[in-house]
């Protein structure tokens, strides 16, 4: 059976240490071939064409590497080719130079056949050259030396030098295979060689040790050498059956690719690999001189597991049909098998859904280069049935030991990755255990945060938005902050991303709008009118009880809808489901008016953002912090600036941290700002200070 992830007849790149291997080799082969056929007469190439038993020879030579006997657990490129039984013969019987020529013509054969590439046809002729070439040696060395005019048949005696030759042949041939795998699959020639050593013994002993009777029966006559092959018939058919099954047992009908139970194997014998390795790797000198590895060390030895999942493959399906996507999927498969690199596996677990195995990976660096090769090669446009697609993937990335210690903890990280990956639209993610909803850090988390709540343990903290024009207060932001008992004031990265996946996020919403409310009455009521401004999320638009919550908060404490303002982010307007939700429509009817947050990072629609009730547009912090040393930065902010004006909008910056910032904006007509040059964010009794004395004295343009 074909391996679709083979990737050795790509030709390697001029200069590397396996093309000057294979130059190495070729040159060698071709100097013994030269060798060898310079010896030859007329009279060896008369006797060769007259004998038909070097015809039917050079018959089962071609024959037997075109058909190689693949057993359960080998492919194409390890299979046992019965070529070697007749080629080894005809160097017994007749030398090297027939024997060479048979086995090149056949290897030339069939790598045309094939389709083979000519750098991979050329070190094969020369590889079996070579090791007919060392086997003729050695029964050289015990005088047996055959050519086609004086034929050699060997008795009893000559057994233990058929048997050496046999040996060297072996190791001969072994050994330069072995090198070119360990080269194209960077990884140790004991490695190369140790993977299927026992079965290739066994197989060369009983290919090699038939090479004797088949000289005894050419030699008797030709009507002999037929019957030698029965019994390889009856291998083949025994053999095909057998891989047959296996195959279909281990890898996908449709993409021929390894299926999860194949990956299982890989895997674990990968991390296998990876933990042996890690004992053995590289170790701090110690006590003595020995050397030993500390615990802090960072694993030098790491194995990558991809989960990759194709984006919106379902519209496929259902507009152009199944037999379409299951086309798409088989171009899928041949563009991973050929993005990856050699010695790593690529599977299908089911529909859409692709696993990719690193057995070595540097570092999650590199793991990420690999997932950004895949995605890059599935996106060139495809055409099928006359249409074209965009294909795009998801990527999830767990690593040996570094995430999970076993196939089952790494696939089910590597999946949770993929979804972080759909959900932040970020296209490759590496599993994160903050980010990972089931993981026991973030389940602990849940349990605290959701204490906290009860023991009023969240508090808000305020900062200032200041008008870069007349320097007067336009609003003051609600931040949210957790005083943990533990870890002290914790900012809402820290927690926000393990609540806004589960029901507390609703909650701490509504915890949020009613200390907000309840801080903006106590407000109103020392004549400081200001409004106050909280964060809401996708998943808050879509609770159609916070309108609610904030009609009866404002009812309540006497205050106008003006006094609360909204902000939410600007990835919300990609949302159809949180953009056209009642919540939305219900605000609006009230008076609630929205800012739209971190303005710059998204694909705002401005057809959305015209229907939308938003009084102002906040410009994303990392535009701003860059304004003075970016032309580009400048530009956007510029651009922005312009924009918000026309729409009749307010324009406010964030993260302003120094009075150039502040002044560049106010020159580019920029409306308001927020920041550290303006104010921290301050507790409630500080905020409360800082607003009674800013009201108080008379305003000034902000410096």
């Amino acid at each position: 059976m074909k391996d679709p992830n083979n990737t050795r007849n790509t030709a390697p790149r001029r200069g590397s240490p396996l093309w000057i291997y294979f130059v190495v080799v070729i040159l060698l082969g071709i100097a013994a071939c030269v060798t060898a056929f310079s010896g030859l007469s007329g009279a060896d190439l008369d006797a060769l064409a007259g004998t038909p038993v070097f015809w039917i020879l050079g018959c089962f030579i071609i024959f037997g590497e075109l058909r190689p006997i693949i057993t359960p657990g080998s492919t194409e490129n390890n299979g046992a080719t019965t070529s070697t039984t007749f080629s080894f013969a005809a160097l017994l019987y007749a030398g090297l130079p027939i024997a060479a020529a048979l086995q090149v013509i056949a290897v030339i054969t069939c790598g045309i056949f094939r389709g083979r590439s000519p750098h991979r046809i050329a070190f094969n002729a020369a590889q079996y050259t070579l090791s007919l070439a060392a086997a003729q040696l050695v029964l050289a060395v015990f005088g047996d030396l055959a050519t086609p005019t004086d034929l050699w048949v060997p008795d009893g005696g000559d057994l233990p030098a058929i048997a050496l030759a046999g040996a060297v042949y072996f190791i001969c041939n072994d050994t330069l295979v072995g090198s070119a795998v360990a080269l194209h699959e960077r990884v140790s020639l004991v490695k190369a060689l140790r993977f299927d050593l026992g079965y290739q013994v066994l197989v060369h002993l009983a290919l090699l040790g038939l090479a004797p009777l088949m000289v005894v029966a050419m030699d008797r006559s030709a009507v002999f050498v037929p019957l030698i092959v029965l019994p390889f018939i009856a291998v083949y058919l025994n053999a095909s059956v057998s891989v047959r099954r296996e195959h279909q047992a281990l890898h996908d009908g449709l993409t021929g690719l390894p299926n999860r139970k194949l990956l299982i194997v890989r895997t674990e014998e990968a991390l296998t690999e990876a933990r042996g390795a890690e004992k053995r790797g590289p170790r701090t000198p110690g006590i003595g001189g020995r050397s030993r590895r500390r615990r802090s060390d960072p694993p030098s030895h790491r194995a990558g597991l991809f989960l990759l999942d194709l984006d919106r493959f379902k519209e496929v399906n259902d507009t152009l049909g199944h037999p379409t996507g299951d086309r798409l999927l088989q171009l899928v498969a041949h563009r991973l098998t050929h993005s990856v690199r050699p010695g790593d596996l690529v599977a299908r677990l089911g529909g859409d859904e692709f696993a990719v195995l690193l057995p070595s990976v540097r570092d999650e660096a590199a793991a990420r280069e690999v997932a950004a090769r895949l995605r890059a090669a599935l996106s060139e446009p495809v055409r099928l049935d006359g249409m074209s697609f965009d294909l795009e993937a998801s990527v999830g990335i767990a690593l040996f030991p570094d995430h999970a210690p076993d196939f089952e903890l790494l696939l089910q990280r590597a999946d949770v990755a993929m979804y972080n990956a759909k959900e932040a639209r970020t296209g490759v993610e590496i599993y994160s255990p903050a980010k990972d909803r089931n993981s026991p850090a973030r389940l602990s988390m849940l349990g605290d945060l959701r204490r906290a709540i009860d023991r009023s343990e969240l508090e808000l903290f305020y900062q200032p938005k200041i008008s870069l024009r007349d320097g007067q207060l336009v609003g003051m932001e609600a931040l949210l902050r957790w005083r943990h008992p533990d870890k002290g004031v914790l900012e809402p990265e820290a927690f926000l991303s393990v609540a806004e996946q589960t029901y507390l996020m609703r909650s701490i919403t509504h915890h949020v709008v009613e200390a907000a409310l309840a801080q903006a009455a106590a407000w109103w009521r020392e004549d400081l009118t200001v409004q106050v401004a909280v964060n809401a999320s996708g998943r808050d638009l879509l609770d159609t009880g916070l309108t609610e919550t904030i009609e009866e908060g404002l009812l309540a404490r006497g205050l106008p809808a003006a006094a609360l303002q909204l902000e939410i982010t600007e990835r919300i307007l990609m949302n159809e489901p949180a953009y056209a939700s009642d919540t939305v429509s219900a605000l609006a009817d009230l008076g609630i008016p929205l800012s739209l947050d971190d303005f710059g990072t998204g694909y705002s629609s401005l057809v959305r953002l015209k229907r939308l009730p938003v009084e102002e547009i906040k410009i994303d912090a990392s535009f701003v912090g860059r304004l003075l040393e970016s032309t580009d930065d400048a530009v956007i902010v510029r651009s922005i600036v312009d924009l918000v004006r026309t729409l009749g909008l307010r324009s406010v910056a964030e993260g302003v941290e120094d009075p150039a910032t502040a002044q560049a904006l106010r020159e580019m007509g920029c409306d308001a700002a927020q920041g550290w040059h303006f104010g921290r964010p301050m507790d409630a009794e500080t905020a409360t200070d800082w607003l009674r004395r800013h009201m108080q004295r008379a305003p000034e343009p902000a410096a």
